[in-house]
């Protein structure tokens, strides 16, 4: 099956609120040796400003991801998550998500390009709290090989 090139400008909604804890937090600081307190001790984060335990700035993956998900899962999108090469993610910051974060994410496709038998198609995740506060952006380029590749 071929990527559908109409994917371009397709958004989905927001979909199951991802509850942040800290132990959560914690495993992700670990799991990327982020070693900075406020990643593990609340008392060094509220010493910071902030309300309790803030993520590593790449915590936002796991929110991302989970709106990622709609996409692959998507029969009309045509993907097949075993050719999926992940190319690029970038990540933009409008407030540091901390412990207690109530997270959701749109995803819109806001491109696809045919290259060679596959195509690489770019999405951006938009991350905000239930309350509506934007919270993060997200940027990743998917590869998705072709069947002769």
């Amino acid at each position: 099956m071929t990527i559908d090139p109409d994917l371009q400008g397709r958004s989905y909604p927001a979909g199951e609120t991802y509850s942040v804890g800290r132990e959560a937090i914690r495993d992700f600081a670990r799991a990327v040796k982020a070693t900075h307190a406020a990643h593990f001790d609340v008392d060094a984060a509220v010493a910071l400003g902030h309300a309790d335990l803030v993520a590593p700035p790449t915590f936002a993956i796991v929110v991302a991801q989970r709106a990622d998900a709609q996409l692959i899962a998507d029969p009309s999108a045509g993907i097949d998550f075993t050719r999926v090469v992940h190319a690029d993610q970038r990540f933009v910051h409008h407030r540091p998500i901390v412990a207690g974060d109530e997270l959701v994410a749109e995803l819109h496709v806001d491109q696809v390009r045919a290259m060679g038998g596959g195509a690489m198609i770019t999405t951006r995740a938009e991350i905000s709290t239930v309350d509506g506060i934007h919270t993060a952006t997200t940027t990743s380029s998917l590869l998705v090989r072709g069947e002769d590749q």
